[in-house]
């Protein structure tokens, strides 16, 4: 019987994959539902296992699934079919990437335990060792601040306190992100043996993951993953034989994008609205439940058992210095290939949009590239040759953020984007701070007479100044982020302000 792979994650199902793989069920193949490899414009993907081969077929409808099972699939290799993209592995957008989180995802089931070697590695190995190999490693956090992992991860351990926690912030709720799902849809224990390491390092016997509540698929996955995880000894008392006890909980927010900055997290998490707390204390000394608390993103934690499997130097060698290691870049928006990119830090903006990403979609002049979210500098034609480091975006106004890459051809209004900066800040703010609550009304309504030409030079000072207090007053990035895109907009691309502005 002939074994097919159909991906469960949320853009393949969105696009029929399961009625595709109802229809290779009745046909009388093997399904497994396997994580997507991250070449989002072919989902649904499938892959049709003939002897040691997987031979990939996409983007598949239930209509071109059943013309290929009319054409024989199952029975043999359909290689001249126009749909074929050979071996996956092969595939020119994966061969030039250096998987380290990502490597097992797509290859199996999700819900498949994996070899568990680096976890064993980590737990025979004393905690301020694996500190130490963290701190060589040169991780940063890969949710957007970029700060250094050791840190944290040493304050938490020295640190004196009854209890302590982790908390993995999972509300992935960036535009054009979509990293963390891909790995919880498709690789769940690569989160779960990233947290079990840094717990053993930190002292912490529990851990809570944070989920987004638009990502149902990845819930009911990851809950599966919890069990299994703890049938197989990997949570709960004396880890894979250790004297290490150490479990691990999900907890679903409700929707709120604030809740993605860590301190508005605890708060939610603690039952209360979530809303910014005043630093200091910083959480790795009182968060959760006033404990110290080591709180990551998905990526920064699952980047954990590459280090312990490479060691901290190799590790660090990889990318440009001091950015270390490999980022998952997320490519999205009006782009012809769509998808998740990991490789070392150093690759330039133009080999995402023109090399991995082949241009626009619609196949009009690029225009600009959004990149760290809504609250994320647009770039230029102009920038396209910057290396994607956290310094040299740092040098053009910019930040990596979670990795995201949003790209817009030459038909974009870059002030009406900049109007949404301000009607995003305003719809998302927790209301804590004045600067954040009422800068960003003040802001999308002084864009709007900018952009009805109803504007004077008064106007264009009343956004300068909006963005100078957001940025030196607000209590969080929140508000401290917004006046990013607004400047990078007016900066890059004046001619989108002054076309029927009065003098």
């Amino acid at each position: 019987m002939t074994t097919v792979y159909v991906p469960l994650d949320s853009v393949a199902v969105a696009l029929d994959a399961n009625a595709v793989a109802e229809q290779l069920s009745q046909a009388g193949a093997t399904v497994i539902r396997n994580g997507s490899h991250g070449l989002a414009w072919l989902e649904p993907l499938i892959e049709v296992q003939h002897n040691d081969e997987r031979i990939a077929y996409g983007p598949m409808t239930p209509e071109t699934a059943t013309g290929l099972i009319a054409d024989g699939v199952l029975k043999h290799p359909l290689i001249d079919h126009p749909l074929c993209q050979g071996t996956i592995a092969n595939h020119d957008f994966l061969q030039s990437q250096h998987r380290l989180v990502f490597d097992r995802i797509g290859q199996d089931s999700p819900l498949q335990i994996p070899d568990l070697a680096d976890v064993h590695k980590a737990l025979a190995m004393p905690p301020d060792a694996l500190i130490q190999m963290i701190e060589t490693s040169g991780l940063r956090g890969r949710g957007g601040a970029g700060f250094p992992a050791h840190i944290k991860w040493r304050t938490v351990r020295d640190t004196e306190a009854p209890r302590k926690y982790l908390v993995c912030n999972a509300d992935e709720g960036d535009s054009g992100t979509f990293a963390d799902r891909l790995l919880l849809e498709g690789d769940p224990f690569r989160l779960i043996e990233g947290m079990v390491i840094a717990g053993h390092a930190t002292g912490s016997n529990h851990g809570v993951v944070y989920l987004r509540s638009e990502y149902p698929v990845a819930e009911n996955i990851f809950k599966q993953a919890l069990d299994i995880a703890r049938e197989n000894n990997l949570i709960g008392q004396n880890v894979l034989g250790s004297d290490f006890d150490f479990d691990l909980e999900l907890f679903v927010g409700a929707g709120a994008y604030i809740c993605g900055e860590e301190t508005s997290l605890l708060e939610s998490l603690e039952g209360r609205r979530g809303q910014i707390r005043i630093k200091p204390p910083v959480p790795a000394v009182s968060g959760l439940l006033s404990m110290p608390t080591l709180v990551h993103n998905v990526i920064s934690f699952a980047a954990v058992p590459a280090i312990v499997r490479l060691g901290g130097e190799t590790y660090r060698d990889l990318g440009i210095a001091p950015s270390s290691g490999t980022m998952s870049f997320q490519l999205a928006g009006n782009i012809k290939r769509g998808g998740l990119i990991e490789v070392p830090f150093g690759i330039t903006l133009r080999e995402m949009v023109e090399g991995y990403g082949q241009g626009t979609l619609s196949g009009r002049p690029f225009k600009t590239v959004q990149i760290g979210g809504p609250l994320g500098a647009y770039l230029s034609q102009q920038d396209l040759d910057a290396r994607l480091t956290y310094e040299s975006m740092t040098e053009l106004g910019a930040g990596i953020g979670h990795g995201g890459l949003v790209v817009f051809d030459d038909t974009v209004d870059l002030a009406v984007q900049a109007r949404y900066a301000f009607e995003f800040c305003e719809l998302e703010s927790c209301g804590k701070c004045t600067p954040c609550r009422i800068g960003s009304v003040r802001g999308k309504e002084t864009m709007d007479q900018i952009i009805s030409g109803r504007a004077s030079s008064q106007e264009f000072n009343m956004i300068n100044d909006l963005c100078e207090v957001m940025d030196r007053t607000s209590l969080c990035q929140m508000g401290g982020m917004t006046p990013i895109p607004v400047r990078s907009a007016m900066e890059r691309f004046p001619e989108d302000f002054v076309q029927g502005t009065s003098a």
